[in-house]
């Protein structure tokens, strides 16, 4: 099972827009070295939805190579059409990622049969541990505490990134849910209470600029130091905050190039950090020096 602090990684990219590769290893080894637990690779914090198919496969592909097993790599593959979803988590298995993170389908609000019948012809398609995505707030999908439960009777579908909040949902799931069947947060302000009732772990977009504790806070948290836990939660919630102020993962991309460890470039239709909140971002960073 992967636990801790797994980070949802940006997609760095040059002036021009593509993608940068000498940063995206400055970043992989800043991952290695702060104590990351693991790397999610190509999620929504990658901008996956403006990545065409042979740029998602060639970052999975480097990111698998580049780690080279010394920390998990979670491969975001999900889609909204079963078909594509299909294809990038082959291409991700091919790859040799350890697992695949795939979102609800987006947009065309499949029913709660629809979403069973799409991850279990995935799960049973391709063999690689695949965790479920609930974030109503982007993809207007809620995917229900039942079926996830019954898709956890799916052998390779492993776990659920619950991005909705709401930590008495995922204490019910939790209650429910086979015990090897692991729970992670989405939402790094729940994060740590979600982890203190069983969750296995933060898919976390703050990690991108404090890895370190973050790893720290998620650590205590599963370890079940809540006191300890949740000062340095309190700590880190002006970061939390603060990287949400525009959508995701515009906030956080300005705050890596305010760092100087990646290029201030981003995919439209997402725009750089408006200046208007530039300096809540900027002041917000000084919880990580």
């Amino acid at each position: 099972m992967i636990t801790g602090s797994l980070v949802a990684l940006v997609t760095p990219m040059t002036d021009g827009g593509n993608i940068d590769w000498v940063s995206f290893n400055h970043l992989l080894d800043f991952h290695l070295e702060q104590g990351t637990d693991g790397i999610v690779a190509v999620g929504t914090t990658g901008e996956s939805a403006t990545l065409d198919f042979e740029e998602h496969a060639a970052v999975l592909r480097h990111v698998v190579a580049y780690v080279d097993k010394r920390i998990p790599v979670i491969a975001g593959t999900g889609a909204n059409s079963t078909k594509e979803a299909l294809h990038l988590t082959e291409q991700a298995r091919i790859a040799g990622a350890d697992a695949c993170l795939l979102v609800t389908p987006y947009y065309n609000k499949p029913t709660q049969e629809g979403l069973y019948q799409h991850y279990k012809l995935i799960a049973e398609s391709v063999d690689i541990p695949q965790i479920l995505y609930n974030v109503p707030g982007r993809t207007a999908c809620d995917m229900s505490n039942e079926t996830v439960l019954r898709l956890s009777a799916i052998t390779n579908i492993v776990g659920l990134k619950d991005a909705t909040g709401d930590v008495a949902r995922g204490r019910d799931l939790l209650a429910s849910v086979p015990a090897d069947f692991a729970v992670y947060s989405g939402d790094d302000s729940t994060a740590c209470e979600l982890m203190l009732s069983g969750g296995k772990g933060n898919i976390s977009v703050t990690a991108n600029v404090a890895p370190a504790k973050m790893a720290e806070m998620c650590r205590l948290a599963i370890e079940g130091k809540a006191e300890a836990a949740r000062a340095l939660q309190s700590q880190l919630e002006p970061l939390h905050e603060a990287l949400f102020v525009e959508a995701n993962p515009i906030p956080v991309k300005w705050a890596l190039a305010a760092m100087d460890l990646i290029k201030q470039d981003i995919r439209l239709p997402l725009t750089v950090l408006s200046e208007v909140y530039q300096p809540r971002v900027r002041e917000a960073l000084r919880v990580i020096r």
